[in-house]
């Protein structure tokens, strides 16, 4: 295969038809001159002639055609036409395509596309078969799922990645294709790791820990690496679970690189506080149930001076209470809610493991859900909803269970 340079170059055309009208876009968005030769065209190949993007000539093929071009193709319905164009185009010694008969031909088109600024060509002698590769290619390479490095140009700075709540199908495909490119990843705990097993060897991953009760990089040590990587002219991916801005220390994250120079780009990702519940057929919010929802970080108990939440107005509201961080301390939460008026067999629903293989969900009330935990040994990560939607969720997931039935 061979790459051409064909911008203000002549190719010429020969034939009007589906093929034609097929390749001579392709032809114009590489900066091709293109010189149609045809009695006939079709409408899309009329419309360029009539707006000057190519040259028409109406009319059928004749020897001297081929003079001044770079390269040929020659699809013509009629055989003996195309046989004169090409032998015309060796007497010229340019390379000609031939539609009808590839094995006549000096050169093949290849099943070609493009993903952002790479161009993909594949030939395998079976048209269909070069089709389906090429598709699958470029949807890689569009989708970061086949990880493939520039070089000659690297991107730079700090990519501050959303990773979603665990699933590695829940990343957004800027946020993998950006993954690709990474020569250091700093990566939580909580995001989907699994993708990190995709990485080529030479790229450096720093594990940031964010394990509860043992020993992880402060935040300050992950700012501090990031400015360091970025800066010696790595392009270095934060990789975190969820939204980097939704309780993720993102935004302190950017603050540090960008004091030091460091460009910074923010890739949203799904957000544990709706993906997780969502992912367990639990709506957040539900017409004549909840018309809001509150995301709580319980990083610190009801009663910690420290908090700066109003858990009395939250105990009367009659809006959805999705919890993040709260399962070693959700016996103080439930105790809380219910002095301040919200009674004990108010339902609650907690999913473990959310979006991944393990995931379970566990229904419940105010006055037994810690109870229930312990006996069960739910571990975190887990998310706690509380409200009515809780109701609706149970619902959904009986009728799911009698269409499995």
């Amino acid at each position: 295969m061979l790459g051409l340079r064909l911008r203000g170059r002549q190719v010429l055309v020969v034939g009007g038809g589906a093929v034609a009208a097929r390749r001579v876009p392709r032809l114009l968005a590489a900066g091709a001159d293109v010189l149609l030769v045809s009695p006939s065209a079709t409408p899309a190949l009329e419309e360029l002639a009539a707006h000057s993007r190519i040259e028409w000539r109406r009319r059928g093929y004749a020897s001297g055609d081929c003079a001044g071009a770079w390269l040929v193709i020659a699809c013509a319905d009629r055989p003996e036409v195309n046989a004169a164009v090409a032998a015309e185009a060796e007497a010229n010694r340019t390379w000609c395509t031939r539609a009808d008969d590839a094995s006549a031909a000096t050169a093949w088109t290849p099943a070609s596309g493009t993903a952002g600024d790479t161009s993909v060509g594949v030939l395998s002698g079976d048209p269909r078969h070069s089709a389906a590769i090429r598709d699958a290619i470029t949807a890689g390479l569009r989708s970061g799922t086949i990880a493939a490095r520039h070089h000659r140009r690297r991107l730079t700075g700090v990519a501050l990645v959303g990773g979603g709540p665990g699933d590695p199908g829940l990343i957004t495909v800027r946020g993998r294709q950006l993954l690709a490119e990474a020569d250091v990843v700093i990566a939580d705990r909580l995001g989907p790791r699994e993708l990190l097993g995709e990485l080529p060897p030479d790229v450096l991953v720093i594990d940031a820990g964010k394990v509860p009760y043992r020993r992880q990089m402060s935040q300050e040590e992950i700012n501090e690496a990031l400015v360091a990587h970025a800066a010696s002219g790595k392009f270095v991916v934060r990789l975190k679970g969820g939204d980097p801005f939704v309780f993720g220390r993102g935004g302190e994250e950017m603050l540090a690189c960008l004091r030091a120079g460091i460009p910074v780009t923010v890739v949203p990702g799904v957000s544990s506080a709706v993906g997780v519940p969502t992912a367990a057929g639990l709506p957040v919010t539900h017409r004549g149930t909840a018309q809001d929802f509150h995301v709580i970080s319980v990083h610190v108990p009801p009663d910690d001076e420290r908090s700066t939440l109003d858990w009395p107005a939250l105990a009367r509201s009659d809006g959805t209470l999705v919890l993040l961080m709260s399962l070693e301390r959700i016996g103080t939460v439930t105790r809380t809610l219910m002095k301040h008026g919200r009674p004990g067999n108010y339902p609650v629903s907690v999913i473990a493991d959310g979006t991944m293989p393990t995931q379970r969900t566990i229904y419940s009330t105010l006055d037994d859900v810690e109870r229930r935990l312990a006996d069960e040994g739910v571990r975190p990560p887990a998310v706690v909803v509380i409200g009515g939607v809780v109701t609706v969720a149970a619902e959904l997931a009986a009728l799911v269970r009698d269409l499995r039935a």
